[in-house]
């Protein structure tokens, strides 16, 4: 019998590859420029926020105000953000879609994505219709790795902790669904995630 009935995905670096690097490769010369002002201006510490609520508008003036020398490629962020999507990852897409025939567990996606950008995510990956339930941290004003966001998911579908597993390539937020009781697993390729789904007893 399975160790888990319950399946729940993260959506970027899981299923969704999303790079900024592919926006501003489009913006700076070299490599050495991307990282800098990835690393000091916009940083994942000040995206992650609007993942959690905080609205575009807020987020870009916010930056602004504090460095206007770079008021042209911060608002770009928000602006062309789309051109920081590189397409479904492919081999993790075709796993989901494997679970979803095999109609053996549940599937739901939990991800940490802006309320305002996520539409455009809903429009252009058409998998995203196989999740019975995705819950989006920028919708509930939370975000992965706090303990509120798990709890929301397993609120609103009745999901038994012990019995469902959470996936993402963000270890923090695998400690996290750990944390309320899941099974986690740090995402790092498709066949290391089938070999770990096998060993909780998900047979692909």
């Amino acid at each position: 019998m399975s160790k888990v009935n319950t399946i729940i995905f993260d959506l970027g670096g899981v299923l969704i590859d999303w790079n900024p690097k592919y926006l501003y490769r489009k913006v700076f010369d070299t490599e050495e420029q991307i990282d800098w002002f990835l690393n000091n201006i916009c940083t994942m510490e000040w995206n992650v926020e609007q993942d959690a609520g905080r609205t575009f508008n807020k987020a870009t003036q916010h930056l602004v105000n504090q460095y206007p020398e770079h008021e042209k490629e911060i608002r770009i962020f928000y602006d062309r953000w789309t051109e920081m999507l590189g397409g479904e990852i492919k081999d993790s897409v075709a796993l989901l879609q494997q679970l979803k025939q095999l109609n053996s567990h549940s599937l739901y996606a939990l991800t940490n994505w802006s309320a305002e950008a996520f539409p455009v995510a809903r429009q252009r990956f058409d998998f995203l219709q196989l999740f019975e339930g995705i819950v989006v941290s920028g919708e509930e004003n939370t975000r992965k790795p706090f303990k509120d966001i798990y709890e929301i998911i397993i609120d609103r579908y009745q999901l038994i902790p012990q019995k469902s597993v959470f996936i993402d390539d963000n270890f923090e937020n695998v400690v996290g669904a750990k944390a309320v009781g899941m099974h986690g697993i740090h995402f790092k390729n498709s066949q290391q995630l089938i070999n770990e789904l096998n060993y909780l007893g998900v047979k692909l």
